[in-house]
């Protein structure tokens, strides 16, 4: 299906905007569910997201039904600065009322392919499972890197789009740093999958994407055709290039 593109005017309103948008869904989905699956990402527009969920929406969710896991982690402990669990736990999660059940955080300081095998079983046992036995997030959100990944899933290891693996080990291509993805059929079979994009240097690859035009095959990005819904929420430099 194509994407639903909302445009705003800078990085801050596309977070408060998908931060209203993402509290609306939760509430809807605990009128019928008693679990709700959310995977988060990490980056500077959901560094934002966080802040404004904890000071505007701490009360207007019953955190108790979501699970929290992450799309990609840095092979990096909690405390590290570069982790995503980090920074989600000291901008949102710690200033919730949430049980610590709820939270599942990929173990970066353990051995990659290791932990990559556990945060699987973990995720698989979890998840509800569609009609192929996949394990289906409730709600994805996502970024893209300015290279067109996104998750960990680098243009260098597109295959990881096609892993039969709920969980691979991704290498950086500059830092050579290794991240533990979740695959491509995972997001892929997402009830609703959302991207924030932001920033000028996202433009000329977006605009490849959606115009399906010059490599667009060759990033990560132009892959992610969720069973269910597909939103991408972009602010103005972002979306420059665009028709």
């Amino acid at each position: 299906m194509k994407p639903v593109i909302k445009i705003f005017p800078d990085n801050p309103q596309v977070a408060r905007s998908f931060a209203n948008e993402f509290v609306t869904k939760l509430q809807s989905l605990s009128t019928a569910q008693d679990v709700i699956t959310v995977s988060l990402s990490g980056g500077s527009t959901p560094k934002l997201l966080f802040q404004v969920l904890a000071e505007e929406h701490a009360e207007s969710v019953d955190w108790t039904k979501i699970h929290f896991f992450w799309g990609d982690e840095r092979c990096v402990a909690p405390d590290d600065a570069d982790s995503n669990y980090g920074e989600a736990y000291r901008l949102l999660l710690s200033k919730i009322h949430i049980p610590s059940t709820n939270i599942h955080r990929v173990l970066g300081e353990n051995e990659p392919a290791i932990e990559a095998e556990r945060y699987e079983r973990e995720i698989s046992g979890v998840l509800t499972h569609n009609g192929n036995d996949i394990p289906s997030f409730d709600i994805m959100i996502l970024g893209m890197g300015a290279d067109g990944h996104t998750a960990s899933i680098f243009p260098h290891q597109i295959s990881f789009l096609e892993s039969e693996r709920i969980c691979e080990v991704a290498t950086h291509p500059e830092s050579g740093q290794k991240r533990i993805t979740i695959t491509g059929k995972i997001i892929n079979a997402s009830a609703s999958v959302y991207f924030l994009i932001t920033g000028e240097s996202k433009a000329p690859i977006l605009a490849e994407i959606m115009q399906e035009s010059g490599r667009y095959r060759d990033y990560p990005t132009s892959h992610i055709a969720p069973a269910g819904e597909l939103f991408l929420f972009v602010d103005q430099s972002a979306a420059a290039q665009l028709d």
